[in-house]
């Protein structure tokens, strides 16, 4: 199997090979906790701990496990980082911990994360694994980002309500209300509105990459069909 580049790498896992918008994985935790930013900054961020971990941790022992215990090998070592993302929570962010209840342990199911143990980190170098797992847990937490805050936004009127369950103090004063007197929509906060608002995120980008598509094939320069004559010189025999 050929070697990825490192911006290959990159491309994959924010955009190409999206784990969000184009393996449509990790959708439970996605479509449920992404009500606000807050709540998709803090299960972002542990999906990342963990993917960078385990494709870490899975690339130094490819050599050593065999066929036989490889899958179950893999999901004890994403088991073990997702306990661990799971004890920082509840010391240091215990509320935000709280508010995403069951979502921290089910990260040990999500399938983005054996997937990518399976299909890259067991077949790469430490190096590439640990930027694979960096940048498949960026594109992911990228997208929890964006559709918490559209979802906070149209549904509640703000942004970055509560950072302060994440960031501390400092955060406390946060909060966007880019309009007055907002009447809530709770359609955007239940579940119907995550699946409205991730279907939109899924056309745009489909739409852009059409776009750069055709921009491509215009770039191109046209090859004409048909028959070409060729001139040959000398004597055939």
């Amino acid at each position: 199997m050929a070697t990825k580049t490192s911006r290959e790498i990159i491309r994959d896992g924010l955009w190409d090979n999206n784990p969000a918008l184009v393996q449509v994985l990790g959708l439970c935790p996605l479509l449920a906790v992404t009500s606000t930013v807050v709540n998709a900054v803090g299960l972002g961020l542990a999906t990342l701990l963990v993917l960078m971990g385990s494709n870490l941790a899975v690339s130094l022992i490819r050599n050593f496990v065999g066929e036989s215990v490889r899958l179950p090998a893999f999901v004890m070592i994403i088991a073990s980082f997702v306990t661990c993302a799971e004890l920082l929570m509840q010391a240091y962010t215990y509320e935000l911990y709280q508010i995403l209840g069951i979502f921290i342990p089910l990260i040990v199911t999500n399938c983005a994360i054996l997937g990518r143990a399976d299909a890259f980190a067991s077949r790469n170098a430490p190096g590439p694994a640990l930027l694979d797992g960096a940048m498949m847990g960026a594109g992911f937490l990228i997208v929890l980002v964006i559709l918490g805050g559209m979802r906070e936004l149209i549904g509640q009127g703000t942004l970055f309500a509560d950072m302060h369950l994440l960031l501390g103090p400092m955060a406390e004063n946060w909060v966007i209300r880019p309009f007055a007197n907002y009447p809530e929509m709770l359609f955007m906060v239940l579940p119907p509105g995550a699946f409205v608002g991730l279907g939109l995120l899924i056309a745009l980008k489909n739409s852009i990459d059409n776009q750069l598509k055709k921009r491509q094939e215009a770039a191109q320069p046209a090859v004409t069909p048909g028959s070409k004559r060729v001139r040959v010189t000398g004597n055939v025999s």
